[in-house]
């Protein structure tokens, strides 16, 4: 048996990049960085890959800086570089949840808080932005 399952609460570093397919699905890709414990350490950064009704929030409502919490699973992309024939391989976290915890905003004035992660709003020090 096998347990692959990630939880991760950070601020997303950029908006998220949404494409639509003609068979009706969606997908949007973002970036999310998270502070390490140290407030000296830089952020960890994950590649973010949402799919269907998730998709679409992300893209109505997460911008750069907003804070969110995701419980995914890792998975490792494979392709062949066109230029130079080399495999390549770039880490991947599946969105299979999504909380909007608040934006970097709501964090400055106090706003949203916690939305079912806990841990309310980081202070100015814990935000990698």
């Amino acid at each position: 048996m096998g347990v692959n399952s990630i939880t991760l609460v950070g601020r997303a570093g950029r908006d998220p990049e949404v494409r639509y397919f003609e068979s009706g699905s969606v997908v949007a890709n973002l970036t999310l960085a998270v502070n390490r414990r140290s407030s000296g350490d830089e952020p960890d950064w994950f590649n973010l890959e949402i799919w269907g009704k998730q998709a679409q929030v992300a893209a109505d409502y997460v911008r750069k800086g907003a804070l969110v919490g995701i419980i995914g699973s890792f998975k490792l992309d494979r392709w062949t570089d066109r230029a130079s024939g080399e495999e390549r391989t770039k880490p991947v976290i599946r969105v299979d949840r999504l909380e909007l915890l608040g934006s970097k905003r709501d964090a400055e004035g106090g706003g949203m808080g916690s939305g079912g992660f806990g841990g309310g709003a980081p202070s100015e020090e814990e935000v990698p932005f």
